[in-house]
């Protein structure tokens, strides 16, 4: 996978992107990671990047600043939301712009996508609440993101399964699979099946809602 990294200054210290190049773009995504691992330890996001550009998707990946620092955890929630604002300041496209991210990164991409003038937001494993406690609901994030959204879920998620989403969500279910879209050994899918899912999902929509849309 080629990628060109680039690191920025954010106000809350240096980020890194990895940025996965198209040719014919027609939209550009900006995607960060969860609260514990960084996106080259996501499989779902380096999927995505590896497959996207050849559909003329350009993928730049974004380490927030807590995780390029060697820290093991996140950083409080509006911190992330100045990281990513940082990195997609940062981005010189004349494509549409989708920002997008798993867990905690999906959280943020949901909060800033109106902000930030965002086609789109693409919610990876959206943690609806924490896992045993479906009052400490954080649907008003994902609704107030004010943007066409597509949420991939996992159908174990303890964060929240696909079947506590409202209704009218843009949501696309990976069966069996859990937050980390990582399914059991004895499932029918593999877990090469479970990502395709993911990219396939995500680059339907983006035809449908971008490009469609441009």
């Amino acid at each position: 996978m080629v990628s060109v990294e680039r690191r920025i200054d954010t106000a809350q210290g240096e980020a890194r992107l990895l940025v996965h190049q198209a040719r014919n773009v027609f939209a550009t995504l900006l995607l960060s990671h969860g609260a514990g691992n960084g996106v080259e330890d996501s499989p779902d996001l380096m999927a995505l990047a590896a497959a996207l550009p050849r559909n003329g998707v350009t993928v730049v990946l974004l380490d927030q600043p807590w995780k390029v620092a060697g820290r093991k955890v996140a950083t409080p929630p509006a911190t992330l939301d100045v990281g990513l604002t940082a990195a997609a300041n940062s981005l010189r496209t004349r494509s549409p712009l989708v920002v997008g991210g798993r867990s905690a990164g999906a959280r943020s991409a949901a909060r800033c996508a109106r902000a930030l003038a965002a086609s789109g937001c693409l919610a990876l494993a959206f943690p609806l609440h924490p896992p045993g406690r479906p009052e400490k609901s954080r649907l008003d994030e994902l609704t107030g993101s004010g943007v066409p959204t597509l949420v991939v879920q996992g159908e174990r998620d303890p964060f929240g399964r696909p079947d506590e989403f409202p209704g009218d969500t843009d949501l696309s279910v990976v069966p069996e699979a859990d937050h980390s879209f990582g399914v059991p050994k004895r499932a029918a899918l593999s877990q090469e099946e479970a990502l395709a899912i993911v990219v396939e999902s995500t680059l339907e929509w983006l035809v449908r809602e971008i490009a469609g849309n441009g």
